[in-house]
C-alpha cells in the first residue's frame, strides 16, 4: 500500500504559500486505482503571483546579475541533492505514472541528475560575449538571459524534462515558473525542497501543478518571455497559437513515431537486445520510443520470431517491484487508447505476434500487455499515429531505398536507430533519415548534444550548447571605428 502524500501549499517564488483557489488535484495510482496524493490545483491568480515574483526576480533580483560560476554553485547543489535523493524521487514517479522502478531509478531520477550535470558543463564552457570584426568597425556580441520562462512538463518523465528546462534556464540567468502535469505533481515538491535548500534566491523558481486551462493562461501571460513545452503535437500547436499573441519565444519537444531499422547484415541478438528496451521503455510512454521496427523481408520470419519471444518474456506488474519491466499506463484513458489501437491494427489487417490485451492476473490497474504487430504497412494508423503505449509494429522492407522511404514517411522526426554489421554504412544510412536524433547499433540520448525534432516532433532544441542557447538573447554592440580597447 502506497502511503497517501498530501500537500496543502504551492511553491511560489521560493516559498510554500497558501493557494488562492480551493481546487485540489487527486493523484491516482495506475496500479491500485486508488488515490495516493493530493495537492492544490493552481489557479490563474496563482499564476499571476508566480509570474510577478519571477518578473521581479529577473528585473531587480540578484540571480541574473550573478556570475556564471556563482549560478553554477547553486545549481550544483540541486544536482547533488537529486543524486542523494534519487531513490525517493524514483519511487514517487513510479507510484504516480506506472514507470517501472528500475527504469525510474536510471532514467527518471539519475537521468535527471545527469541532465543537470550536463547543463552545468555547457554553461561553464559557453561563450557569452565575443569581439568580432564588423564591416564598419568592431562589434561586441553578447548572449543574455531571455527573461521569465514558463516551463510546462509532461507526466511521463517529469523530473527529466524539468531538468532539461530548468538546468539551462537557471544557469543562463532566467527565472522560471514550472508547471507539472496533474497526473504526476508529487515529485515536484521534492524538487521544491531541494531548490530551497540549494539557496535559489527569492522569486527565481515557482512550481504550479495545474491542468490545461491554467497552462494556457501561463503560456499566454504577458509577463512571460519564453515558453518551453514538452507534450503532444496537438497541445504543442495550441501552445504556439497562444504564445503567438504576445510573440513569446517557444521551444517545443513533441511526439514521435521513431523507426529502428535492422539492415540485412545486422547481428540479430544485438538488435533485439538494443531495440526491445528502446521500444517498450517506460511502458511505451516515451516520445523517443522505437515504435516502428523496419525489417528486411529476407530475414522477416527469423526477426519476427525473436522479437515476439522477447516481448512475451517482458515482466509485467507492480511498478514499484524492482523485477517489473513493464508497468501500468498512467491513466484509464491511456489504457483504453492502447486497447483501441490494438483493435484498429487488427481491423487494418496487421497480425498480433505477441500480447494484444490485458495481462492475465492483473484485473486491477491500467495494464496493457506488451504488444507486437507483424505484417504492418506504413499506411496503417498503428504505424503513423503516436499511440504512447506498449504497442510496437514490425514493418517489412525490400531494399535500403525502401527502408529510407518508410523511415521518412512519417509526420514525425524525433528519434531513430539503425542496426548493421558495418558502422560506417550505418552512419551513411543515418544521414538520409529526416530525424533529430539517430543511433547506430545503440540507443541512447547524450545530454551534451542537441535533442529535438524535425517536422511535427517540435521546434528548437534541448541539451548541449544548442539547447542552452534557447534561453539566451543575442545583442550586438557597435563600437567606434578604430577602437581597440578592452570589452
Amino acid at each position: 500500500m502506497t502511503e497517501l502524500v498530501e500537500h496543502g501549499k504551492l511553491f511560489i517564488g521560493g516559498e510554500l504559500t497558501d493557494p488562492l483557489g480551493e481546487d485540489v488535484i487527486e493523484v491516482v495510482s495506475p496500479h491500485t486505482e486508488e488515490v495516493i496524493g493530493r495537492v492544490p490545483h493552481a489557479s490563474t491568480a496563482d499564476v499571476d503571483r508566480a509570474v510577478a515574483a519571477a518578473r521581479r526576480a529577473f528585473d531587480e533580483g540578484p540571480w541574473p546579475r550573478m556570475t556564471v560560476e556563482e549560478r553554477i554553485a547553486v545549481v550544483s547543489r540541486i544536482k547533488d541533492a537529486i543524486a542523494v535523493r534519487h531513490e525517493e524521487i524514483a519511487r514517487s514517479i513510479s507510484a504516480q505514472n506506472g514507470s517501472p522502478y528500475s527504469w525510474s531509478v536510471l532514467a527518471q531520477a539519475l537521468g535527471a541528475m545527469m541532465v543537470w550535470d550536463a547543463a552545468i558543463t555547457v554553461a561553464r564552457d559557453f561563450t557569452y560575449e565575443e569581439r568580432r570584426g564588423g564591416i564598419l568597425g568592431p562589434l561586441l556580441v553578447r548572449r543574455e538571459p531571455v527573461g521569465v520562462v514558463a516551463a510546462v512538463v509532461p507526466w511521463n518523465v517529469p523530473q527529466f524534462t524539468a531538468a532539461a528546462k530548468l538546468g539551462p534556464a537557471l544557469l543562463a540567468g532566467c527565472t522560471v515558473v514550472l508547471k507539472p502535469s496533474p497526473e504526476s505533481p508529487l515529485d515536484s515538491y521534492i524538487l521544491a525542497d531541494i531548490a530551497t535548500e540549494a539557496g535559489l534566491p527569492e522569486g527565481v523558481l515557482s512550481i504550479l501543478p495545474a491542468d490545461r486551462e491554467v497552462s494556457e493562461y501561463l503560456v499566454g501571460h504577458p509577463g512571460v518571455d519564453k515558453v518551453s513545452f514538452t507534450g503532444s503535437v496537438a497541445a504543442g500547436k495550441r501552445v504556439m497559437e497562444v504564445a503567438a499573441r504576445n510573440l513569446t519565444r517557444v521551444t517545443l519537444e513533441l511526439g514521435g513515431k521513431s523507426a529502428a531499422v535492422i539492415l540485412p547484415d545486422a547481428d540479430l541478438a544485438t538488435a533485439v537486445a538494443g531495440i526491445v528496451p528502446a521500444a517498450w521503455m517506460n511502458n511505451g510512454q516515451a516520445c523517443v520510443a522505437q515504435t516502428r521496427i523496419l525489417v528486411p523481408r529476407s530475414r522477416y520470419e527469423e526477426i519476427a520470431e525473436a522479437f515476439a519471444a522477447a516481448a512475451g518474456a517482458l515482466v509485467v506488474g507492480d511498478p514499484l517491484d524492482p523485477a517489473t519491466q513493464v508497468g501500468p499506463l498512467v491513466a484509464r484513458r491511456q489504457q483504453q487508447r492502447s486497447l483501441d489501437y490494438i483493435r484498429i491494427g487488427q481491423e487494418e489487417g496487421a497480425k498480433v505476434l505477441s500480447g494484444g490485451g490485458r495481462p492475465a492476473g492483473l484485473d486491477r490497474g491500467w495494464y496493457v500487455e506488451p504488444t507486437l504487430f507483424g505484417g504492418v504497412d506504413n499506411s496503417m494508423r498503428i504505424a503513423r499515429e503516436e499511440i504512447f503505449g506498449p504497442v510496437i509494429c514490425l514493418l517489412p522492407y525490400g531494399d535500403e531505398a525502401e527502408a529510407h522511404r518508410i523511415a521518412n514517411d512519417s509526420d514525425f522526426g524525433l528519434s531513430g536507430s539503425v542496426w548493421t554489421g558495418d558502422v560506417e554504412h550505418g552512419i551513411d544510412f543515418a544521414r538520409g533519415v529526416r530525424t533529430g536524433t539517430f543511433n547506430v547499433n545503440t540507443f541512447s540520448l547524450d545530454m551534451l548534444g542537441p535533442f529535438g525534432g524535425y517536422k511535427n516532433s517540435g521546434l528548437g532544441r534541448e541539451f548541449g550548447p544548442e539547447g542552452f542557447g534557447e534561453y539566451l538573447e543575442h545583442k550586438m554592440i557597435h563600437l567606434p571605428g578604430g577602437y581597440e580597447g578592452g570589452a
